[in-house]
């Protein structure tokens, strides 16, 4: 069998995991785009949708790496269930509701001292105070949002995906409504503009861990798999393993969100039309990269599972799979980028000043798609393999050394603004997807050499 015959054989089991995921994905993407249209609508649309932006990307800074330390149940669970070791999963999942309970308190107090340190970042004016509300109201959602990441990290690595699916897709319809009731004012209740947004989305999170830890539960009753019967004392071991792989995890994915939020913040020292035509770029980025995220999270489950069943040779195919089916995508959301930017933009908001941002910026953020792509889904397949400090170093050096100086000195110095800081860390996220495509390619010659001395003589 050819190599390109061994990654077609590998599509369906892949893609089986991956279109629940990706769904899921955008799913949680549409929350935000949805907000934002929203509160565009509102009388003063470019402060509206600053707020929204910053402080979004604050709150989620900090309580996404909250969430992200249980990214390790990816790896430990998928490897355990495709052993067929189930009592190991449920064991895991028990492990990462004790750092649930240890963490949420943390990140509480964390995001409550980000919304009152705002004004020492010389925030527009405008922009301030309904920034700084919008990141309190979220707060109150922060433990269902984190319970509703360990129960999905459980549920994906067993192979129950369309629960996960189910969770997002309805969440969006409770959001919807509750956008609509309190923003604008309707069903008798006061309208609350940036304000009722935040308090929608805080409904939608808590109704989305609800489905979410019931979708555990009815799985389990029926089959008694156990998950109820595990020990309660805590088992130690197993925690320091969720931590030692899902602090890089962590470190990667808030070292990523936390170069744009800060490019947010400096964008806030801009014009608010910077600010707006800021965020529809990013939303826009953000959504088209909700799909290699999803194939990412497939492939963390389908190489954990081959890795498991001790088929590394498989393991290697199907992260190669991955990386086509995201590549592929990515390519199509670059033409869309650069051919109807000012369409998007539209969607979004009728300003003039903002259409203009939105077009430059979604030009840049064009020629960075294939490799956003390629980084993330290569490093869901290493997380797979248990490797999870790799994109973690990836991201420091090249986000934080390499396009965030050269950003900031293109946006300040040079007297681009914006498309400045857009252009350094497009050259920080080239490098990344390059290096970590490397480094797929010498894991899966390593993968490859473990199974031809796995065989007998």
């Amino acid at each position: 069998m050819s190599a390109l015959e061994n990654i077609r054989h590998e599509w369906r089991p892949l893609l089986a995991l991956a279109w629940p995921l990706v769904l899921a994905e955008l799913g949680w993407m549409a929350m935000g785009i949805v907000d934002t249209i929203m509160v565009g609508r509102l009388p003063d649309s470019a402060a509206a949708i600053g707020a929204v932006s910053l402080g979004s990307i604050l709150f989620f800074t900090w309580t996404v790496f909250g969430g992200c330390l249980l990214l390790g149940l990816d790896t430990v669970v998928s490897q355990a269930y495709g052993a067929g070791r189930l009592a190991d999963c449920h064991r895991a999942l028990w492990s990462a509701l004790y750092l649930c309970a240890a963490m949420t308190p943390a990140l509480m107090i964390v995001n409550a001292a980000m919304a009152a340190g705002l004004p020492r970042f010389g925030v527009n004016p405008t922009v301030l105070p309904q920034a700084a509300a919008y990141i309190r109201i979220l707060n109150w959602g922060t433990l269902p949002l984190i319970l509703y990441f360990a129960f999905r990290r459980y549920l994906q690595g067993i192979g129950l995906v369309k629960p996960v699916m189910f969770a997002l897709i309805s969440a969006n319809v409770v959001n919807l409504f509750g956008n609509w009731v309190l923003i604008y004012g309707h069903l008798g209740f006061r309208a609350m503009g940036t304000e009722g947004s935040a308090w929608a989305t805080f409904g939608a999170r808590v109704y989305m861990a609800g489905v979410i830890v019931f979708s555990a539960l009815y799985y389990d009753r029926p089959r008694r798999s156990g998950l109820l019967l595990v020990p309660l004392a805590p088992d130690w071991p197993l925690i320091v393993r969720l931590l030692k792989l899902g602090i890089p995890a962590a470190t990667h994915v808030v070292l990523e969100i936390g170069v744009f939020g800060l490019a947010t913040a400096l964008i806030a020292r801009l014009d608010a039309a910077s600010l707006a035509g800021h965020q529809i770029a990013l939303n826009m980025a953000s959504l088209t990269f909700m799909v290699p995220l999803g194939i990412s999270s497939a492939a963390a489950v389908r190489v954990g599972h081959l890795i498991g069943q001790r088929d590394p040779a498989a393991a290697g195919r199907a992260g190669w799979s991955a990386l086509a089916c995201g590549v592929a995508f990515m390519s199509l959301a670059a033409v869309a980028f650069l051919t109807i930017p000012e369409r998007i933009a539209r969607i979004y908001t009728a300003d003039p000043a903002v259409i203009r941002v939105s077009v430059t910026l979604l030009a840049i953020a064009a020629a960075f798609q294939l490799f956003d792509g390629c980084q993330v889904v290569a490093a869901g397949a290493l997380r797979g393999t248990g490797n999870t400090r790799t994109p973690m170093w990836c991201n420091l050096l090249f986000y934080w050394f390499v396009g965030l100086p050269l950003g900031m000195w293109l946006c300040f110095r040079a007297g681009w603004g914006a498309a400045g800081l857009w252009t350094g860390l497009c050259c920080g996220l080239i490098l990344i997807g390059s290096v970590l495509l490397a480094v797929w390619r010498k894991t899966v010659a390593d993968l490859r050499r473990s199974a031809a001395a796995s065989r007998p003589a």
